[in-house]
């Protein structure tokens, strides 16, 4: 493992999932009585390698982060060896907002993205108003956000916790903040076009989206055996010792073995209105994670 923790300073160096609708990723499914006839269909997704009814994987998405919202920041430093860390700065500083940026996390987690976006705000200007609202679906991952930014020298001013669906942001207009992201999220999303949908939606004209999470598959064969074998062999016991939860981290481990491809994924993201520039995307540690991004025009 020391051998993947060197290689991240090489940053710039640095699914099989069988579907109907690949922008969905769900398909569905005929249910059949005993004599053979049709009765009802369901639409069906998969829960990391289940395959659960649509409609029940919210809850169960739900309650893996009720869960893990105590130990979210050693659940993501298992999962990425602690490299989420400068990811996340990469990540803030790739982004460069502006003083005045209104900015909108979706899954906001237990804040870190938010926290590093005023840190680069106060840090970068002498003079500056940025505001940042943190989304999350989950009451207990807002509840830790809260708690981080209270012990913080930010005014409350500067931030808004909105407890909110990342595929119906009803409380948020449509055209009202500059820059969207979303971070180690919206793998763990029903309906990823739905997501995309509504971060057009929201994003001012000039509007940038950016996603930062885990891909699927890394670029470097020994890379990704490596992660193969930690993710599936080490991450869940890991899990299982820390906060006696091991089904929680298999579903997260997974989650990202379902998520799209690189390319899969930026072609969504066209598909949702975004302009792209290049591929789409930045490949992190050789592909172990990636950010992508596009423009509201």
């Amino acid at each position: 493992m020391r051998s993947i923790a060197r290689l991240v300073h090489l940053r710039q160096n640095f699914l099989s999932c069988s579907v109907t609708n690949p922008r969905t990723f769900t398909t569905t499914r005929v249910i059949r009585n005993d004599k053979g006839s049709s009765h009802a269909e369901e639409s069906v997704t998969h829960f990391g390698f289940k395959e659960v009814p649509e409609k029940k994987k919210e809850d169960l998405v739900g309650q893996v982060f009720a869960n893990v919202a105590s130990k979210y920041d050693l659940m993501n430093d298992i999962m990425s060896l602690g490299i989420h860390r400068l990811w996340k700065n990469y990540f803030i500083n790739s982004l460069a907002p502006g003083p005045d940026t209104k900015l909108i996390d979706v899954a906001g987690g237990s804040g870190d993205i938010a926290i590093s976006f005023l840190k680069y705000c106060h840090k970068t200007y002498t003079s500056s108003s940025p505001h940042v609202t943190i989304v999350d679906i989950n009451q207990q991952m807002l509840s830790v956000a809260s708690s981080r930014l209270e012990s913080l020298p930010y005014p409350k001013s500067e931030y808004t916790l909105l407890l909110s669906n990342a595929e119906s942001l009803s409380p948020v207009p449509s055209d009202s903040f500059d820059a969207y992201t979303i971070a180690f999220g919206i793998r763990n999303c029903t309906h990823i076009s739905r997501v995309l949908s509504e971060a057009y939606r929201v994003l001012k004209p000039g509007g940038r989206f950016m996603c930062l999470e885990f891909a699927p598959k890394q670029s470097l064969a020994i890379i990704e055996k490596l992660y193969d074998v930690y993710s599936f062999d080490v991450i869940p016991v890991i899990g299982q010792v820390i906060a006696q939860d091991r089904d929680s981290y298999q579903y997260l481990v997974e989650s990202i073995r379902k998520f799209p491809q690189q390319e899969q994924f930026a072609e969504m993201i066209k598909n949702a209105g975004f302009v792209v520039m290049g591929k789409g995307w930045t490949d992190l540690s050789f592909g172990v994670s990636a950010i992508h991004e596009g423009f509201k025009i």
